[in-house]
């Protein structure tokens, strides 16, 4: 398994892909092997079924006219008929009770994995394509079984049992199918290797066509204010004439391929043929002989003539299960050690020692940066742009792993603990809360699933949201939208707040917790926020200094590290200092925003 440059994650294999599925398929190993089994006695019934046939036909064309005998052929190949059937049945059964759980288990599987992905994963990717990776792995594996189970499987039995029973009445026509077969296998696989370069190169036109008409309905004001109608039809214009040689070079293609199967068929069929009446002017033959060589010719035409078919699909169900097996072989890029223990917070004592940190593109964000907070204090933290301050959060909630240093609470390193502990003794809110399409009183219990439903009413009265969703249809069972975008700004940050209230965790971060809100809304909660605040330790981000003007000390950042603390007032009795300038700057009518 190499690493692929260019999208900083693993290249898998097909043979990756097929261990992937495997692990998920020995999980249900004996009804798979179950399924396999009845696919390839129920094909068999077929070929066998074909040699009774021409049994029955040479009974008939006997003199002897031996009817017991010619009922007897016939209750056989009625009682293999039936065998086949019942087989039929049992593999569909049994594949349809197995295949959809697999399918489930490699969702899941792949669900799992991805939401262990690091934060820094989720901010260089795209929401919509990682969805889409998800549900193509379970429909990948869903399209090979299909290929598998029902085409090449059936292929391999009945092509064998063809090539055995021919050759028990003449060894040299064996011999010629099996180099047909072959033959004509090679051919598709070539052909197959063509069209697929083909497709690959118009589902990338396809991709620029459908960028082309996004941008262009995106930008329609422009499109409309800089009369660009001509240009843009000229470039989809362009782009679909491209695309257009690219369909008729794969549909050529696939005629071409057509012709040669076609003359392929022909040739085997005269050339068979013709070799079989000889044996049976020869007297080698008998008519059932002839009558079975041409219904195995049939069946071989039949079995083979989608073969081709069945690989294109089978190398685009590689292909789309190929980007999430990528994402499951790519290392979680912030991992729990072995045997870390939870975080067991008394105290919410804070401290910074010695803490850098560096992102992957190489820019340096915090430097030997030192702060304790102590336990139950409120601090504030400031400054310009790029100073580190939500870096500082990051690295507190270990979104990200510092690359020099350490963090403590209550003396224990981060960095020995599990994620999940860490985070469920910090409470968040955000800048911009993005809420789930979940109802608002699901919403609220996130942060404490097993709370009551008079616990959540009570954080939402306390968080001023209560008013609000009450005059809703719904009240508390409203969704809320993607995003929970049916709310306004407000009254996401609100509900926010009632979330983190009702969590009520030691530690509590405030990220310009106000800055949704209106002056009305904001002076609502500001005595929610003092009794969310309470007994906690609390780290609070604000852009707007008249919200940080009360806590125990401000913590002025710059150039990753601390440049100065003190209170409001210390602060500003500092002359030349970075929060004085900051201050002057908001006092005189500007913002001076991160």
């Amino acid at each position: 398994m190499s690493r692929s440059p260019s999208l900083g994650m693993p290249k898998v294999t097909n043979g990756d892909i097929i261990s992937v599925f495997f692990q998920h398929v020995r999980r249900y190993g004996w009804q798979t092997l179950g399924s396999l089994v009845a696919i390839a006695v129920a094909e068999s019934c077929g070929t066998w079924a074909q040699w009774y046939y021409k049994k029955f036909v040479d009974l008939l064309s006997a003199q002897t006219r031996d009817v017991q005998a010619a009922l007897e052929v016939v209750a056989v190949i009625i009682g293999i008929h039936l065998l086949g059937w019942v087989m039929w049945r049992v593999s569909g059964f049994s594949t349809g009770w197995t295949a959809p759980r697999i399918a489930s288990d490699l969702e899941r599987s792949a669900f799992s994995y991805l939401l262990g992905h690091s934060y820094q994963f989720f901010s260089d990717s795209f929401a919509g394509s990682l969805v889409r990776r998800v549900s193509c792995l379970s429909r990948a594996y869903l399209d090979i079984i299909e290929a598998v189970y029902w085409r090449f499987l059936p292929l391999v039995v009945s092509t064998g049992w063809v090539l055995y029973f021919v050759s028990q009445r003449s060894p040299k026509i064996a011999l010629l199918l099996s180099a047909w077969v072959l033959l004509f296998i090679v051919f598709n696989l070539y052909f197959v290797r063509i069209r697929h370069q083909v497709r690959v190169e118009r589902a990338a036109k396809d991709s620029e066509v459908t960028g082309a008409i996004a941008d262009a309905l995106t930008n329609i004001v422009n499109i409309k204010l800089f009369t660009g109608f001509g240009r843009e039809m000229g470039i989809f214009d362009r782009l679909t004439g491209e695309r257009r040689v690219l369909h008729s070079k794969s549909w050529y293609v696939g005629e071409v391929n057509m012709v040669v199967q076609n003359v392929l068929m022909l040739l085997v069929e005269v050339v068979v043929m013709y070799m079989a009446v000889r044996l049976w002017a020869q007297g080698t033959f008998t008519v059932g002989d002839v009558v079975l060589f041409q219904g195995y010719i049939l069946l071989l035409f039949n079995k083979l003539f989608d073969f081709g078919k069945t690989v294109r699909s089978l190398y685009e169900a590689f292909a789309e299960a190929q980007e999430m097996v990528e994402l499951m072989a790519m290392p979680h890029g912030i991992v729990d050690r072995m045997g870390a223990k939870a975080l067991n917070v008394k105290q919410g004592e804070i401290r910074f020692e010695g803490v850098n940190f560096q992102y992957q593109s190489g820019q340096t964000i915090l430097k030997k940066l030192d702060l304790t907070i102590a336990s139950g204090e409120k601090v504030a933290l400031v400054g310009p742009s790029g100073a580190g301050k939500s870096t500082v959060v990051k690295t507190l909630f270990r979104f990200y792993d510092v690359t020099k240093g350490k963090i403590l609470i209550d003396g224990q390193d981060l960095s020995k603990v599990t994620q999940d502990s860490v985070r469920e003794a910090i409470s968040l809110v955000p800048q911009d809360p993005i809420l789930f399409h979940r109802t608002l009183r699901e919403n609220i219990r996130y942060g404490k699933p097993e709370a009551s439903d008079e616990g959540v009413i009570a954080a939402a009265k306390q968080a001023h949201c209560h008013a609000f969703i009450s005059g809703l249809e719904k009240g508390y069972d409203t969704y809320v939208g993607e995003r929970g975008v049916k709310l306004s700004g407000g009254e996401r940050q609100r509900v926010a707040i009632a979330r983190a209230i009702l969590k009520n965790a030691p530690i509590l971060v405030l990220d310009e917790a106000t800055s949704s809100l209106d002056s009305e809304s904001e002076h609502l909660i500001q005595d929610a926020l003092q009794a969310l605040m309470k007994d906690k330790t609390v780290i609070v981000i604000a852009h707007r200094l008249s919200t940080i003007m009360e806590m125990d000390r401000i913590v002025v950042l710059e150039q990753g590290g601390v440049a100065a603390t003190g209170t409001h007032q210390q602060l500003l009795q500092t002359e030349g200092g970075l929060y004085k300038k900051l201050w002057q700057l908001q006092a005189g009518g500007f913002l001076a925003a991160e």
